[in-house]
């Protein structure tokens, strides 16, 4: 069998209907649209609903998209105690550890919902809340900004 020689299940296609070829072809003159009137002219709005005002008008607008809000992979410090001690936490090392399963525009910001153990970690977060930062620094953990190409 070669490329040339396959060919479609018999019945499979339809003919498209060839619109305005005559009166032999059945679908001559009118093009099956009838005598004059709105349908038989070449174009009707899609949500024309025959002067009444359309649904996309009568329904209500709510709310709106901020384009300037800032989102953030939102991680609670209880999350954090699958970490051995010492450990780097960092966005890429929560994504392995499967915590997080993307990382939004603005990175990584830790919340200090929950506990944890005594682990000295190395944080490495766009953003914190002041009490995860507050929990951190007691247990000794280190602190520390993300680079641009991390």
């Amino acid at each position: 069998m070669k490329i040339h020689e396959i060919t479609p299940a018999p019945n499979s296609k339809k003919a498209v209907k060839r619109l305005g070829r005559g009166i032999g072809s059945g679908h001559g003159k009118t093009c099956c649209k009838g005598h004059k009137g709105q349908w038989a002219r070449s174009s009707v709005p899609i949500a024309f609903e025959g002067g009444q005002k359309s649904l996309l008008r009568r329904i209500p607008k709510r709310g709106f998209d901020n384009a300037f809000k800032k989102v953030y992979s939102i991680v609670n410090l209880s999350s954090l105690e699958v970490f051995e001690d010492g450990a780097t936490v960092d966005a890429n090392a929560l994504l392995e550890k499967g915590i997080l399963s993307k990382i939004e525009p603005y990175g990584v910001k830790i919340l200090g919902d929950g506990k944890l153990t005594r682990k000295k970690l190395i944080i490495k977060a766009n953003k914190l809340s002041k009490s995860a930062v507050e929990k951190l620094e007691k247990l000794g953990a280190k602190i520390e900004k993300p680079t641009a190409d991390a």
